[in-house]
């Protein structure tokens, strides 16, 4: 390489122009196209994987109660005390972590969309 050559620094426009050209994630969405739909099938989406998680993890947690009664023999004690207490605990924690999940998702689709 000659030491007389120049390197050329290559650049693209800067991002304020881009943003000027009027493409606007907010405008797909309210114009209805494609890239709109998909933006809002993705929060669709999470929003569902949060709910079938949750809905999942409360289903491993009560289904095997039937079986685990049926099990012990004159428990009712442990009936009355698993199913008015020990279950409330665990059922607050996954519906605050439901909520929290959902807000999470918002938050990030709002971050998208108005392009931050």
């Amino acid at each position: 390489m000659d030491p007389t050559e120049r390197r050329v620094v290559v650049t693209g426009p800067p991002r304020r122009a881009r943003r000027a050209s009027g493409y606007r994630p907010r405008t797909e969405i309210d114009e209805q196209t494609t890239l709109g739909h998909t933006y809002v099938r993705s929060l669709m989406r999470s929003q569902l994987r949060a709910g079938l998680t949750g809905a999942a993890v409360l289903a491993l947690l009560v289904g095997p109660l039937p079986l685990v009664f049926a099990a012990t023999a004159h428990a009712a004690r442990l009936e009355w005390a698993v199913l008015g207490f020990a279950l409330y605990a665990p059922m607050v924690l996954l519906a605050r972590w439901y909520v929290r999940r959902a807000e999470r998702n918002e938050r990030d689709f709002v971050r998208l969309v108005e392009d931050r």
